[in-house]
């Protein structure tokens, strides 16, 4: 291995230099690369560094059009963060993957048996295999679920372990993770990056592919349903959108075509789970959870969680749902079994453990107790059980106060402290700043329960050190995600998730059921669109106005400018903005209009409607397809940017405007071309529907329905037209004529006409219809008696009688009444949509962000 201090090697055109008494992936022997690794940094040299580091943006680019982010904790910055891939990823030769492989499937097999006997008959502790105190002292062990697991060969159907090689060359198990192990949809996501990036390099390189472990997976999952049932319902269980690793509860309840779902959209009844849908109740029969297990149930186990369902637990022991993995697993993560696992292996398995653990002492015992306090600057020092922000500590590093602080911890209370080696992790090739350099390690991998064997996913996620020389490889702290290439000796064979039926047989479809809450998102992402649409051309027609009074000096012009001011208030809601304004503000716009564009926290601006449209999206990411949330990205992004590099000034916003229309309309055209019209669907447009028809209505009421004289008046229809992109419509129907019935009539009345509050109103009304949900036949629904009541007055209305005028309040008195009148109509059936189809429980946010997930 080459010396740290002076040696420098060139690999693939960029300068290499590993540490002294550090293994590092790349090199068998001093200054000569592994033949495989060799080849690979020649591809990367021919390649070149520039090249190399577009085809880095490219991942990047990929990685944020995909949705792929990483939410973090405290973060008051931002929801999500970007995911982070290196282009470089870690190569595995096939003889070494072998050695790797079966002793992961040996580990699994042993903490599978470890899990039964605990929460079984529990022989480990009669026998003093286990020592008490290390199981019933670790919050992992569920009192509550003794007794509760099902018969069924493997309990443990999904595993995952960190593993890190030391400097001997050889891989040891950091840990190991049982609860709900995080970490695949994220390691699939690379890959399917990785082969776009670098085509060439991956297909000549030979790579095991992943999608054997994920049918692998659905199989897995689908053997476990109670009852023997052949196809079973799977859902997986999230606690929300601002849980870290959202974004893979969503991809991978995606890709395998199980339902996402909270612990609002599930209820127990009559010994059994349901799943709450807009179509009534569906039975429920696994549940692949990505809850930690002692919030599951608030009933038996964390009364306090509001991200479970209650009476689960029940459900469990009369074995009417499969979990998995099953409630209480989160023991098998207590790091003080490390120190117990060799012994067991041989009790179980009458084998030596193939993937050893780091050197572990629990503190619990007396004499491996002492051995730590005698050695505590030699070793990391953890607490049995795990919490958030809660760390390993290098006690060697500490002040003379804080270790004697931390060794009268360990003295009170030696049952919940482990002592375990110092490991140097080995480091790896990584690009870095336009440069190859050397990064510590850690590689995660996944097995999960098929049949009556363990499947081990071939490669896993490999997450690097953002700095030089740093052990911290999580995502928390900024550390950087790799591909995982496990070679193969020949070409691996695609392996497909479909399952092909019998030749010439049909198959039934399925109609995957909407839950309640994914139903109010599509709900709400439908009104916020409408009302960014809304402002935005609404903003748009005000700087065209703008404009205009500074070339033309027309006081007409500044008269029919300070009403579309008034009116971008009203319609936006941002009071008192320019409704209660003075003069000098309506002289002097600016600034209230660049508020009103890109004001994050302000209520009703354009910039925080954005944000709520896509938190409402991100909030149901599985039911969009790809190119979809393509658009939503790109609406948001190219938003953010300009408004974090200060791009947004009077001068340019109408071109942002534009760009952010047309944004919209991509939105709008994919949603309409790639969503079958079933539930998903009616409540999008119905959202877009009810937002439209009440923006078109305060529009009209604070525009038309207020009186002007008629050079005032004609400019007014003109703006009106603009604004709700109807006046080239209006002009191949009256050519140069332009009055308040024509306009009102293309407005109001016109189904034809998609921008007409007619057109709403029979949307709506057709949508509601189709909605599912239990109908009498002898009476109307509440909601659909509202949109019929204000279906027909608008049908009844007359325009011209609409526009008489009756007093001399300057406004068209009975045209204010009918749409006053229209909107509280519209407001009391968003109000009834909402009761009727949105009855899930509202989820704490606070208890979403301290559920101590696996971290990645």
């Amino acid at each position: 291995m080459p010396d740290t201090n002076n040696s420098t090697n060139d690999i693939g055109a960029q300068y290499y230099a590993t540490r002294l008494g550090i293994y590092d992936e790349m090199y068998a022997t001093e200054n000569k690369a592994l033949p495989h690794w060799e080849r690979f940094m020649g591809a990367l040299d021919a390649m070149g560094s520039e090249k190399l580091e577009l085809r880095r943006r490219e991942a990047q680019r990929l990685l944020r059009e995909n949705g792929v982010t990483y939410n973090v904790y405290g973060d008051s910055q931002k929801l999500t963060r970007p995911w982070r891939l290196d282009p470089v990823p870690l190569l595995i030769s096939s003889e070494e993957w072998l050695i790797i492989e079966a002793g992961l499937k040996q580990r699994a097999e042993l903490l599978n048996l470890i899990l039964k006997d605990i929460y079984g008959k529990q022989s480990l502790l009669k026998k003093g295999l286990l020592p008490s105190e290390l199981i019933f002292g670790h919050e992992g062990f569920l009192h509550p679920c003794v007794g509760a697991l099902p018969y069924q060969k493997q309990h443990l159907t999904i595993y995952s372990t960190n593993l890190a090689r030391g400097p001997n060359g050889h891989m040891w198990v950091l840990d190991d993770r049982t609860q709900a192990p995080s970490g695949s949809g994220y390691a699939l996501e690379n890959r399917t990056v990785m082969t776009r990036v670098l085509p060439d390099i991956f297909r000549e390189t030979q790579v095991h592919r992943l999608s054997g472990f994920f049918k692998a997976m659905r199989k897995g999952l689908a053997n476990i349903a109670p009852h023997n049932k052949e196809d079973p319902r799977i859902v997986v269980l999230t606690p929300g959108p601002l849980n870290e690793t959202y974004f893979e509860h969503a991809y991978l309840a995606a890709y395998l075509g199980f339902t996402l779902v909270q612990g609002g959209d599930l209820t127990v009844r009559d010994g059994r789970v349901w799943l709450k849908s807009l179509e009534g109740l569906q039975a429920v029969d696994v549940i692949l959870r990505r809850v930690d297990d002692s919030f599951c149930d608030p009933l038996e186990l964390l009364s306090a969680s509001q991200l479970g369902v209650t009476g689960l637990l029940e459900v469990v022991r009369r074995g009417n749902i499969a979990i998995a993995n099953p409630l209480g697993s989160s023991i098998l993560e207590n790091p003080g079994l490390l120190a117990f696992l060799p012994r067991l292996a041989r009790y179980f398995l009458n084998e030596e453990l193939k993937l050893s653990s780091v050197a572990t002492w629990w503190c619990g015992q007396r004499r491996e107790c002492d051995f730590v306090l005698q050695n505590l600057d030699r070793l990391v020092i953890k607490r049995i059980n795990r919490s958030l922000g809660d760390h390993a500590v290098f006690a060697g590093a500490l002040s003379s106060k804080d270790k004697d602080n931390l060794r009268n911890q360990i003295i009170a209370k030696p049952h919940c402290f482990i002592g375990q080696e110092q490991v140097s992790f080995s480091t790896l090739p990584a690009f870095i700043n336009q440069h190859i350099e050397p990064r510590n390690a850690v590689l995660r991998n996944f097995v999960v329960a098929s049949g009556d064997e363990y499947v081990v996913m071939p490669g896993g996620l490999t997450r690097v050190a953002r700095e030089k020389d740093n052990f911290i490889v999580s995502n928390q702290a900024g550390g950087i995600s790799k591909d995982t290439w496990v070679l193969a000796s020949e070409p691996d064979k695609p392996v497909s998730l479909w399952t092909q039926p019998k030749r010439n047989q049909l198959i039934d479809a399925i109609t995957e059921p909407l839950t309640s809450r994914a139903a109010d998102n599509l709900f709400w992402v439908g009104r916020h669109l409408e009302r960014v649409e809304a402002i935005s051309r609404l903003l748009r027609t005000v700087l065209l106005k703008l404009s205009e009074t500074r070339e033309f000096k027309d006081p007409i012009d500044n008269q029919c400018l300070s009403v579309f001011l008034r009116t971008l208030t009203q319609v936006s809601g941002t009071y008192p903005g320019f409704v209660k304004g003075d003069g000098q503000l309506l002289k002097t716009p600016q600034k209230e209009l660049l508020s009103l564009a890109k004001d994050t926290h302000r209520k009703g601006s354009l910039t925080a409607n954005i944000e709520a449209f896509v938190q409402a999206a991100f909030s149901i990411r599985d039911l969009w397809s790809q190119d979809t949330w393509r658009s939503v990205d790109n609406i948001q992004r190219r938003w953010q940017l300009r408004v974090i590099n200060n791009e947004i000034n009077v001068e340019q916003l109408q071109t942002h405007l534009d760009d952010l229309i047309i944004g919209i309309v991509a939105f709008t055209g994919l949603t309409s071309e790639s969503m079958t019209r079933e539930a998903a669907w009616l409540m999008l447009d119905s959202g877009r529907r009810l937002e439209r028809a009440m923006g078109l209505i305060a529009l009209l009421r604070s525009t038309l329905a207020i009186r002007h004289d008629d050079a005032l008046q004609s400019q007014v229809l003109e703006a009106v037209l603009v604004s709700t992109d109807s006046l080239t419509i209006y002009q191949r129907r009256y050519r140069s004529f332009i009055q308040l019935p024509m306009v009102l009539e293309l407005l109001l009345l016109d189904e034809s006409h998609p921008r007409s509050l007619a057109y709403q109103l029979y949307q709506l009304s057709a949508h509601i219809s189709a909605l599912p949900r239990t109908k009498s036949q002898s009476h109307l629904s509440e909601e659909e008696r509202l949109i019929l009541k204000a279906y027909t007055d608008l049908r009844l209305c007359n325009v011209l009688e609409l526009t008489q005028i009756n007093d001399n309040e300057g406004i068209y008195t009975d045209f204010d009444r009918v749409l006053s009148s229209m909107a509280d109509l519209l407001l009391r059936l968003a109000d009834v949509i909402a009761d009727a189809y949105f009855s899930h429980s509202q989820t704490s946010q606070l208890m979403i962000l301290n559920t101590p997930e696996d971290e990645l």
